[in-house]
């Protein structure tokens, strides 16, 4: 009989020990934090945010943090802090979840997508000037999966062409390039906080910056309660005391309480989350067709608290085995594995043929003077990258026998793949999902 479990073999992974995975921890100074909001009836004010904040801006080493209800609002606020509007466009990974860049349809501005990196997968510096066009304002940055975008050049980039720098560091909390924080190289910096994330403070998502006028747009954008006497910006202040882009982005102070104690803990947490992620990958270092999606070990820049692991697949290791029968077998093995990543926003039919306004043509292109759609077989790694990508257990901590036994599923599936190859369906077309749905 066959090794494989998926054939009748013993799985490699016992199934106990499922509190590895459990994340966000919560302790008794998380309870006591949200109780004391409660309890005051200050759930909708601004007092703990406002700690929050500071305490914040000091762990990132910026000058200016501001709190929203959302990663998408501070994403939002961030486009229009950097005074994105119509007919302007931003350049952007295409693997990416939406929230990096749908929000520009609403400022009358559009993206134009550039290819990413295969072993990265963030976007590819060396792709992103021939997108470049007079209506150009900024670049996004997505530090995807945790792993740090390649900033050196980007940011060279963007001076070069005098555009606008907003990193989109959801993914990638507390992660650092080349020894400095992520999220403090571009002009604005926004990510989300929600439950899902390493950082996990509830639903929430918080922006910094170090420029006032992009931090006083910001406020002005979506905090009506804080667009006030203190907004000193000339082209804002006439207008205060209502929201400029009508919406209420304000942080839950729920959320912002659990925050604070979040903080407290982080940088120790994720340091075990990265000691258990990178030792599974040691274990599978001689592992044909499995490639590690991390920095090295040994350089100044990390992976954060690695939100939402992944390797990146070689089927031509594998005899040509499909990512997806891949998948399965090590899941028959007890662990944690599907195939593909986010599917390239490019090819969605929102970015091609939606009206979301009524302008009687595409909202893409409704306020450009040229088509820049982006047609299947223009990014050919962002299209491809889904067959050559799975997801990984997302260790919370460092527990060497569990991990061990979890290695030992992928290393299992690739060195019994020739029993795999007679009965592999192949991967479906358009493999991966635009949502990311997160492991435990």
């Amino acid at each position: 009989m066959s090794s494989l479990a998926l054939y009748g073999g013993q799985p490699a992974v016992s199934p106990a020990n499922e509190d590895i995975f459990h994340w966000p921890i919560v302790t008794e100074e998380d309870e006591t934090a949200v109780l004391d909001v409660l309890r005051r009836g200050a759930m909708s004010g601004t007092d703990i945010t406002l700690q929050f904040e500071k305490e914040f801006a000091a762990w990132q080493g910026m000058t200016y943090a501001l709190g929203h209800n959302t990663g998408t609002a501070a994403l939002h606020a961030a486009m229009f802090g950097c005074e994105i509007g119509v007919g302007d466009e931003i350049i952007a990974p295409s693997i990416t979840y939406w929230a990096s860049v749908l929000q520009v349809f609403s400022l009358g501005a559009t993206v134009v997508f550039a290819e990413i990196d295969p072993n990265t997968l963030c976007i590819d510096p060396s792709q992103i000037e021939q997108h470049i066009s007079p209506r150009t304002k900024a670049i996004m940055v997505v530090h995807y999966m945790g792993h740090p975008a390649d900033m050196d050049p980007i940011m060279a980039i963007a001076r070069r062409h005098n555009l606008k720098v907003i990193e989109d560091v959801s993914h990638a909390q507390g992660g650092r390039y080349k020894g400095r924080m992520l999220g403090t190289f571009g002009d604005v910096a926004a990510m989300s906080l929600m439950s899902g994330k390493s950082l996990a403070i509830g639903e929430a998502g918080i922006l910094v910056t170090n420029d006032r006028k992009i931090y006083e747009r910001a406020v002005a954008f979506g905090h009506y309660e804080r667009y006030n006497d203190t907004v000193q910006d000339p082209d804002l202040s006439a207008y205060r005391g209502l929201p400029l882009g009508g919406y209420k982005y304000r942080m839950h102070q729920m959320s912002s309480a659990v925050g604070r104690v979040q903080l407290k803990h982080y940088d120790q947490r994720t340091a075990e989350i990265r000691k258990a992620m990178n030792y599974f990958w040691d274990l599978l270092a001689d592992v044909p067709g499995l490639q590690a999606h991390r920095v090295p070990t040994q350089s100044d820049s990390d992976m954060a608290g690695w939100y939402a692991p992944h390797g990146l697949y070689h089927p031509e290791a594998l005899g040509g085995l499909s990512v997806t029968r891949f998948a399965e077998a090590v899941r028959a093995e007890g662990s944690q594995c599907s195939p593909g990543i986010n599917k390239p926003l490019h090819t969605h039919e929102l970015l091609n043929t939606a009206d979301v306004y009524g302008h009687d043509r595409p909202t893409r292109i409704a306020f450009s003077d040229r088509d820049l759609r982006q047609p299947v077989g223009t990014l050919p790694i962002s299209e491809e990258i889904g067959h050559r990508t799975y997801s990984i257990p997302w260790f919370k901590h460092y527990r060497p026998e569990i991990i061990q036994q979890h290695a030992n599923a992928f290393r299992k599936v690739a060195e019994n793949y020739q029993e795999l190859l007679a009965d592999d369906p192949g991967d479906p077309p358009g493999l991966g999902g635009w949502h990311f749905y997160q492991q435990r």
